[in-house]
């Protein structure tokens, strides 16, 4: 009798299934997690479908399923999201399980927790640290060692020797849960008006069920987050889970005690800054549906959920959603997918909405619930342009009087100022006076930013860093080297030349030295423990600063000046955003815009607090252009350490592109290019060298009906192969043009 065959899918980089036996009397189906010899090694795989009729032919040839883990397995609804993610993005149906299977070396049972408690009479031999164990122990409450021996103040030895004479006793103590339950009761919210409808519609949606796509649009600080806590409430109610995405959750502290007020609890968390072991245990506490309520980055929409009933993307704008190394996806369009394939409610929230989310409430696809008031009857912050070609900074300084004085009299009060600028580092520039030298990377075409903190000019893209030369490499000048532009830590300079006495933060991403630090001082400053705070666009993530009503953007022409195509939507988001940091409680915000182009369209609309000319502007000129949400994109970047080698394979890929039949819109190599479907290309891309290697991109515009992912499919099977160090990279959907 054969034995049966299945098919098992393993988390490395490899699109296919791979063929197993399943020995007796092992007991599988499709979604059971095992291991499986592969190659030299064993790994952890799933498996994907039985194998009904496999070849008799290499039945011997058939190496065994090593064992069943004891997890659970995934949902078929999972796996269907894994297939279809795969089939999207062009990644390796491997590559995605991965992404679900993340701490898979760690999914192996837990191990045991040991408690201890009083057992027996004193020992003959007493000490005082002896005496004080016992003392503690004398509530007859069970402790772990450790803990046991840190309330005492004694050594872990001083606990075995009290076991070994028989006074204390072990015993196995149940596992500590990864997240206590939250109460959907605990602290019922006080609602405004507006609140309270857009409540009860997001609880009418649930009630429902089945999928369905809520826009839960509000100006920051209207209470967003309050409303749909009251959807997460009601799935708690009702058992099953939720998840709440963040684009930033290490720097969430402020959430999780909003969540921790509302619900008596925090929920569980799920990033890059945990341990290892805390992740696996998260993991099996999602598929145990033992957590209930997760708030995570972008990879907890591949955690396994026993029985998921609501997600919620926070600040759905956000472009850290998109994941640019590896699976090249979007969290928030995969989650609308995940959505759909589970038949369950999706809430978008945000107060400037991507262009495409905008585009799919105008047009119905998506509801729209709206906050069109701060929450409290807080007013929203004025905004006022400084003109810097009438208004402009003394020489050498990058603060205008205007924003200065406006400073002075916010310290007066005793109220927060907040400077954005969105450049790390000293400056983002340095050459030499005497012949014009500028410091490069030598493996990125991009310059060295100077780094005064760390006495470094360092490459922001490839990490190469050098220390400040004492003489320039070409003319051998001493001292001549200038500083051109401001970076943050250049600012704080300035800040403190113009007040001494302030208490200042600088909140930058390359300055973090833990998460841990920076929750800290993200709570300092929610404390009022500092007067000026100068940031990049890491202040702009969601933070609740109550004293905070002066913001100043410094540069507000910075993010305009690319070609990117989502320049104007990413400027406005990201201001608006910053800005909105200001007035949240006591006091008016102010907010303050240095620009050299009052009059460009984004800073007119963010001047007049007009939203919606902005996007009746920017969605006009998308439809016009045909780029999306009305057409598609991909992007394919071709890299390799010999540009001729490089442009070679570039070209020729090119060429190969299939024709279009515009009839029925498959792919052929016998018509004539349509105008529907554009490659352009191949050319250098905008950073034509990175970490030693040379960058060609090509761009794919189609309309949006077009089946991109199928014509890119056909496009790889039939195009040349890419060979040794050349390197292909394919983005469906890119936020990037870099």
């Amino acid at each position: 009798m054969r034995r049966r065959v299945v098919d098992v899918l393993v988390p490395v980089a490899l699109d296919r299934a791979y063929s197993y036996r399943v020995p007796e009397p092992l007991d599988l189906h499709p979604g059971d997690v095992v291991t499986v010899p592969l190659g030299a090694r064993e790994a952890t795989a799933v498996v994907w479908a039985e194998n009904p009729k496999p070849n008799p032919r290499l039945d011997n040839r058939l190496k065994d399923v090593g064992e069943k883990l004891d997890v659970p397995p995934l949902r078929p609804e999972l796996r269907r999201f894994v297939d279809w993610v795969s089939n999207y993005t062009l990644s390796s149906r491997g590559m995605v399980l991965r992404m679900c299977l993340r701490m898979g070396e760690h999914l192996a049972a837990e191990r045991e927790r040991v408690g201890v408690r009083l057992a027996g009479p004193p020992p003959a031999r007493m000490t005082p640290a002896r005496g004080r164990v016992l003392e503690l122990f004398a509530d007859r409450m069970v402790r772990a060692k450790a803990e046991a021996a840190r309330e005492a103040g004694v050594s872990a030895s001083v606990i075995d020797g009290l076991i070994d004479d028989g006074a204390l006793e072990t015993l196995v103590l149940p596992p500590e849960p990864v997240a206590q339950k939250p109460d959907p009761d605990f602290n019922a919210p006080d609602f405004s008006p507006a609140q309270r409808a857009a409540a009860a519609d997001l609880k009418a949606t649930l009630a429902k069920g089945g999928y369905a796509v809520t826009l839960l649009d509000g100006v920051t600080g209207s209470g967003k987050t309050e409303v749909y806590f009251e959807a997460v409430a009601d799935t708690i109610r009702s058992g099953r889970q939720s998840l709440i995405l963040m684009p930033e959750i290490a720097l969430t502290a402020g959430f999780l005690d909003r969540f921790a007020a509302r619900f008596g609890q925090r929920p569980a968390e799920w990033h890059s800054e945990l341990s290892p072991r805390r992740r696996a245990r998260t993991w099996r506490a999602v598929a145990n549906k033992e957590a209930s309520v997760v708030i995570g980055a972008r990879s907890a929409l591949f955690l396994p959920y026993a029985d998921l009933g609501l997600i919620v993307v926070d600040e759905e704008h956000d472009p850290a959603y998109k994941q640019e190394d590896g699976v090249r996806y979007h969290a928030r369009d995969m989650a609308v997918l995940r959505g759909h394939i589970a038949r369950i409610p999706v809430v978008l929230s945000s107060a400037t909405p991507s262009v495409e989310t905008e585009v799919n409430a105008r047009r119905g696809r998506y509801a729209r619930l709206a906050l069109p008031e701060r929450f409290g009857g807080a007013r929203l912050p004025s905004i006022e342009p400084i003109d810097l070609r009438i208004a402009p900074p003394p020489p050498r300084h990058f603060i205008s009087p205007v924003l200065a004085g406006a400073m002075k009299v916010s310290l007066e009060r005793g109220e927060q100022s907040l400077l954005f600028l969105n450049r790390r580092g000293y400056a983002p520039l340095t050459l030499c006076r005497s012949c014009g030298f500028r410091f490069a990377c030598p493996n990125c075409d991009a310059w060295l930013v100077d780094h005064r903190f760390r006495r470094q000019l360092v490459c922001h893209h490839c990490g190469y860093a050098m220390p400040h030369p004492a003489n320039c490499p070409q003319c051998n000048a001493v001292n001549s080297f200038v500083p051109i532009g401001p970076g943050v830590e250049r600012l704080e300079e300035e800040v403190r030349e113009l007040f001494p006495g302030a208490r200042m933060l600088v909140l930058s991403s390359d300055l973090v030295v833990s998460v841990e630090r920076l929750r800290e001082e993200l709570a300092d400053v929610a404390a009022g423990r500092f007067d000026i705070i100068i940031g990049t666009q890491l202040v702009a993530k969601g933070h609740h600063f109550p004293m905070l009503n002066l913001v100043g953007i410094i540069d507000a022409d910075l993010g305009l000046a690319n070609g990117d195509p989502r320049a104007a939507e990413r400027t406005f988001q990201l201001l608006h955003q910053v800005v909105g940091r200001a007035g949240r409680e006591a006091g008016a915000g102010y907010g303050y815009l240095q620009t050299h182009q009052p009059e460009h369209p984004v800073i007119r609309a963010l001047i007049a607090q007009d939203r919606d000319a902005f996007y009746d502007a920017e969605i006009a000129q998308r439809e016009q252009m045909h780029y999306p949400p009305f057409g598609r994109l991909a992007s394919l970047v071709v890299s390799g350490p010999d540009k001729h080698e490089t442009e070679a394979y570039a070209r020729a890929l090119a060429r190969a592109a299939p024709k279009v039949d515009l009839g029925t819109g498959a792919a052929k190599t016998d018509t004539l290019m349509g105008d529907d479907v554009r490659v352009l290309g191949p050319a250098e891309a905008p950073l034509a060298l990175v970490r030693g290697r040379h960058r060609l991109r090509l761009l794919v515009k189609s309309p949006r009906a077009f089946g991109l992912s199928a014509y890119l499919r056909d496009w790889l099977a039939a195009g040349p192969k890419p060979k040794g160090s050349i390197k292909l990279e394919i983005d469906v959907d890119p936020q990037s043009f870099l």
